[in-house]
């Protein structure tokens, strides 16, 4: 059973992927496990713009694509969105983020069925209301219809895109991806320590 026809993703879920801004994406390719930074931003409800000025920040390649930094930082600095207002209503939210297919995550993600974990969760934050989500799920590259309905999503989500030449440019050349997670586990522990609410789409 997948994501489209599972159980409904909790309320709690989406609204903790909504107040967050930086998503770690762990990956594996030939040369063993790897993680990146991506910062991110939501249009579910109860979404913030906190942080999406940032985005434009960091470590570009070449030509000012969102991508990889120095050799041997493999950090993504540019922005990316999460939609969790597109497909069935009882399907989990979807995640759309840039990256480079030359970097090294772009790199391993590419592959057919792909499949990536990820956590979100604020800097800084007190042990007694630790809060954060962790996932898991299928990632793919975007083109066509497909690629503009979530470029669509992305620009909405952050207007500093579409607002610069330069940046919409480069970007517009990056590849466009899509996380579908199908296991999400939100940890708040401002509702008890440890607490936990886990969906599962598969």
């Amino acid at each position: 059973m997948g994501a489209a026809d599972g159980p409904a993703c909790p309320a709690a879920i989406r609204r903790a992927l909504a107040a967050h801004t930086t998503m770690t994406l762990a990956y594996v390719d030939e040369d063993g496990p790897q993680a990146c930074a991506v910062l991110y931003a939501t249009d579910a409800e109860g979404g913030e713009a906190s942080g999406a000025a940032g985005a434009a920040e960091g470590c570009g390649e070449s030509g000012g694509a969102a991508g990889a930094g120095p050799a041997g930082h493999d950090h993504d600095h540019g922005p990316g969105s999460v939609s969790a207002g597109h497909g069935p209503a009882d399907a989990g939210p979807v995640l759309y983020f840039v990256t480079a297919t030359t970097t090294r995550h772009g790199r391993a993600l590419a592959g057919a069925g792909a499949r990536v974990a990820f956590t979100a969760q604020r800097d800084g934050q007190e042990w007694s209301g630790l809060t954060g989500i962790q996932g898991r799920g299928a990632c793919r590259p975007l083109s066509g219809a497909e690629r503009a309905v979530g470029w669509q999503v992305y620009v909405e989500r952050f207007p500093f895109v579409a607002a610069s030449d330069r940046l919409r440019a480069a970007l517009e050349r990056t590849t466009l991806w899509e996380l579908r997670p199908d296991w999400l586990r939100l940890i708040d522990n401002g509702q008890g320590f440890g607490h936990k609410e886990e969906w599962s789409g598969r």
